[in-house]
């Protein structure tokens, strides 16, 4: 990705940006997907109105910043702008209300611990 698509991705331009599943309600773009379980990713994910994602356990530290909309979790609600860490071992289920967009940083993946 070059820079002038960065800079149009962060300013809120998704339209050349192609998605798949990744949750049901979840679709993610991958930047960078990870090839091993010691591999970093980093992608986009778009939740639809009322989407979510499981209880999961983060396995290296997660880091979000939330482009549109808000994100919701076990600790709080997180509006367009902010940035959330999660440290390695942490837990948390994950949901959007009203649907948005996050960039999403993973040192390690995630397992997920059970659809709640």
């Amino acid at each position: 990705m070059d820079s002038r698509s960065f800079s149009d991705m962060l300013a809120g331009d998704w339209s050349n940006l192609s998605f798949e599943p990744f949750r049901e309600g979840v679709e993610v773009h991958w930047l960078e997907k990870a090839m091993t379980d010691q591999d970093p990713s980093l992608a986009l994910l778009r939740y639809a109105p009322g989407a979510a994602v499981p209880r999961h356990r983060h396995l290296g530290l997660e880091t979000i910043l939330v482009l549109d909309g808000s994100q919701s979790d076990d600790f709080g609600t997180y509006e367009k702008g902010s940035v959330v860490l999660n440290a390695a071992g942490s837990e948390h289920t994950v949901w959007s209300i009203n649907g948005c967009m996050v960039l999403i940083h993973w040192t390690r993946p995630v397992v997920i611990l059970g659809d709640d």
